[in-house]
């Protein structure tokens, strides 16, 4: 199958700052447009390769092009992008693709790996797009920015590029569209009612719009310039009679019970709110809301593990935890190590990169009455 790549480098990027436009700006002594061409020139299953190119930007991709790995067809984009992709697909049309794979500029990242899974999906399936899952808690709001609803976030997910068709069907679509402007090729191939199969994207492949997203890229490309970051939580549940408890991920039976809408494990809440907290991710009510009836009861563990993804998305790794437990009961001692080992596995470390305390308030306070449990949490982590 022969698969043409365009490179949708039209855009201006202004929420990205600096004074040239964003795809041209470098990051580790290299332009991205540059690097993002690198990855489809250098593909076994990719050719020919054409970049759309904003009218005022042809001496700039003149100076880039001379370094690149292999020939680069330039186009001048529209003014939109799905006007720049029609401009794409049409110099692209003399190649005779089967296929083609539109992708935007600020995706430097790109694998080949990725690039390689669409290829092949392509023999398949008439379109294509690489998806991430969303794991915020998500939300319908209205122009007020006031909440409308909640909504299932298991079907919703985040559309990345490279996105994958057949070409003549694209094409077709493209031709359909008139003058209408859609948000993605995906969306045009839909409006033409073209099936769109999805398959999952890689967190790395990641859109440079930000100062914030310039910042990340040099430190993924540069490691030296990586940082090390801490969280902190705190957490508190009442004590009730029961036949057990949720700690720090395990269960314990010692007549006593932890009250919550949720298995109400003071441990793992504060162990998560410290994860938010280095991630820059707010707290555990914003993302599991005691209010949600869908947290009635839940396990703990799939907080942390929330938290965790957040905090890997924001190019973090997590290197250190530590809990301390306050309460006069239940006995921390018997199940220290394997409070010890259940969170090392809820975050990927290794056991000596946990830590479990316990003390009490020589009897002070609610927790010295034995009327709740307290937990704090300190994290740290490293940020790229």
């Amino acid at each position: 199958m022969k698969i043409g790549a365009i490179i949708v480098a039209a855009g201006r990027g202004t929420r990205a700052g600096g004074e040239i436009p964003k795809q041209y700006r470098e990051i580790g002594g290299r332009s991205v447009l540059a690097r993002t061409l690198d990855a489809f020139l250098s593909h076994p299953a990719i050719g020919p390769v054409i970049a759309v190119i904003g009218d005022q930007d042809g001496e700039r991709f003149e100076e880039l092009a001379s370094l690149l790995p292999g020939p680069v067809e330039t186009v001048t984009g529209g003014a939109t992008r799905t006007a720049s992709v029609r401009a794409g697909l049409q110099a692209l049309e003399h190649h005779a693709p089967d296929a083609v794979m539109i992708h935007d500029a600020a995706r430097p990242f790109i694998s080949a790996a990725l690039i390689g899974r669409i290829a092949e999906a392509l023999a398949v399936h008439g379109a294509v797009i690489p998806v991430t899952p969303g794991v915020d808690a998500m939300i319908r709001r209205d122009s007020q920015g006031r909440m409308i609803a909640a909504v299932d976030r298991a079907e919703y997910a985040g559309a990345q590029t490279p996105q994958a068709f057949h070409y003549a069907p694209l094409m077709q679509a493209y031709r359909a569209l008139g003058e209408t402007a859609l948000p993605d090729d995906a969306a045009v191939a839909m409006a033409a009612g073209q099936p769109v199969q999805t398959l999952p994207g890689e967190a790395g492949n990641f859109k440079l719009t930000t100062p914030d997203d310039f910042e990340r890229a040099e430190a993924m490309l540069n490691p030296n310039t990586a940082i090390t970051v801490t969280g902190q939580g705190f957490d508190v549940h009442r004590l009730e009679a029961a036949d057990s408890m949720m700690l720090c991920g395990i269960e314990i039976r010692d007549g006593l019970g932890l009250v919550g809408h949720s298995d109400a494990d003071v441990g793992l809440h504060a162990l998560t709110d410290a994860i938010l907290g280095a991630a820059g991710e707010g707290d555990i009510g914003q993302h599991f809301s005691p209010s949600d009836a869908r947290w009635k009861g839940a396990a703990s563990h799939q907080f942390v593990s929330h938290a965790v993804e957040l905090l890997r998305q924001a190019g973090g790794t997590l290197l250190h935890a530590d809990i301390t437990l306050i309460g006069e009961r239940p006995k921390i001692g018997p199940h220290r190590d394997a409070m010890r080992q259940r969170v090392a596995q809820l975050l990927g470390l290794q056991a000596r990169r946990v830590n479990i305390k316990a003390t009490t308030t020589e009897r002070l306070g609610f927790t010295g009455r034995g009327e709740g449990l307290a937990a704090q949490a300190i994290v740290s982590a490293r940020m790229i």
